[in-house]
């Protein structure tokens, strides 16, 4: 059995773990509420903001670690087994969340989420190395973050849904079943790479191996990958640590403390949540397309990876600017809120793609995941930082918070410009 355009049968499987990676970190913060919450996590366990944030940062500290381990697992085992491992602990995790009683047991389960979840980032990556040509991977990263914008689409909704049904216990078993579940469409038709895989056709295969760099065609996949070390000694891979950790701020906001702020500025309950916390995600998953069929088709026309990734995520960033600049003037109503900051995540998204994409221009095979997750680590660090100073600063205003990272913007930028003077192999063909 032969199957045409195989590939985005692969990336379509990642894509579905991306929404169900996002449903699944999403329904803790949609069933929170607070004290006058009927029902609500923190009113039936009796939990604060503050402990929200702590539980919060225990999940971050474990995610910026899976990051970097992952990135090493995923290397050593490939992708097919990585995500196996990966997604079974994550669907694991967020069942077990139902047997919460403090924030001890939610600190536990939130750590084993986190590393667990921590692994879709570089095994995509990885993946979307192995089974497309470069001039495809934008649009390929830009498709797998559009699950992660998807999945927070779906989870208000679904999860307020489950919430009135059936309580925040539940709704967790429910959940985490998803991941569970997608194991096994994963096995079977993730058998091998494109190199060996029995149902992609001749020419598919022919045209992702053509179209990936010298470097790609001559890896050997028993060869070690560089270490940390080694990686580092590149200038150009600072380009990813130090943009992701002014960057990825700018999302985890939202994702984190977007429920939070709606129960507190506007005095939601968990319906409400659900009624509108979906709606930057459309803005989001529109963004994570664009930027990678942007870039990929500057990429066709000049053949410049350069040009193509650092034009895309300029564009973005202006669009990011303008946006977090207009949370802080316009955003009077909940429906102006939301609707401004879905332009914020379309431009992150249209962004963080190409971000995302750089490691596998700069390296192959087994050296992609661990750059990939180090990037993603470092990236997380600052976000635990900002998780740490968002309950104390929100206590008086969010609008201080909306002004860093909007500064954070151009310093991110600034760092791949700065680090990666031309993005492209790096590594000795």
């Amino acid at each position: 059995m032969k199957i045409k355009g195989f590939r985005w049968w692969i990336i379509a499987l990642i894509f579905l773990a991306t929404i169900i990676n996002y449903i699944d970190r999403s329904t803790l913060g949609i069933m929170w509420g607070g004290a006058d919450v009927e029902g609500s996590i923190a009113q039936d366990l009796g939990l604060t903001k503050g402990d929200y944030g702590l539980i919060l940062n225990i999940f971050m500290v474990a995610y910026a670690l899976g990051q970097l381990f992952s990135g090493k697992l995923f290397d050593k085992v490939g992708t097919r087994i990585g995500y196996v491992i990966s997604i079974g602990i994550w669907g694991l995790s967020s069942m077990l969340h139902s047997t919460a009683r403090g924030i001890l047991s939610f600190g536990i389960f939130r750590s084993t989420l986190g590393l667990a979840e921590a692994g879709n980032w570089p095994g995509a990556v990885k993946s979307n190395a192995e089974w497309f040509p470069i001039k495809e991977r934008a649009i390929a990263q830009g498709l797998f973050n559009a699950g992660a914008s998807i999945g927070s689409v779906i989870a208000p909704p679904l999860i307020a849904m489950l919430f009135l049904a059936f309580g925040w216990r539940i709704s967790f078993l429910i959940v985490g079943s998803f991941g569970i579940i997608w194991i096994i469409p994963w096995l079977i038709i993730n058998k091998a790479g494109p190199k060996k895989h029995p149902w992609i056709t001749e020419e598919e295969k022919n045209y992702i191996l053509e179209g990936q760099s010298d470097i790609d065609k001559k890896a050997d996949v028993n060869a070690k990958g560089l270490s940390l070390k080694q990686i580092l000694s590149y200038k150009e891979s600072w380009a990813i640590v130090a943009g992701r950790f002014f960057l990825e701020p700018i999302w985890w906001l939202f994702v984190g403390w977007m429920p939070i702020y709606l129960f507190d500025v506007y005095h939601f309950n968990v319906k409400e949540v659900g009624m509108f916390a979906w709606v930057p995600y459309v803005g989001a998953a529109i963004g994570s397309v664009a930027g990678g069929y942007f870039s990929g088709r500057i990429i066709a026309k000049t053949n410049s990876i350069d040009k193509g990734r650092k034009t895309t995520i300029v564009i973005g960033g202006i669009i990011m600017v303008l946006g977090l600049i207009a949370t802080i003037l316009f955003a009077s109503t909940a429906l102006r809120f939301v609707l401004i900051v879905s332009t914020v995540l379309f431009g992150f998204q249209f962004a963080i793609g190409n971000v995302q994409t750089i490691p596998s221009d700069l390296f192959s095979g087994k050296s992609v995941g661990s750059l990939a997750g180090l990037g993603g680590m470092i990236g997380v660090f600052s976000v635990i930082i900002m998780n740490f100073l968002v309950p104390m600063i929100a206590e008086i205003s969010y609008t201080p918070i909306f002004i860093a990272i909007a500064v954070f913007v151009p310093l991110g930028i600034f760092s791949i410009y700065f680090f990666a003077r031309n993005i492209g192999p790096v590594e000795k063909s």
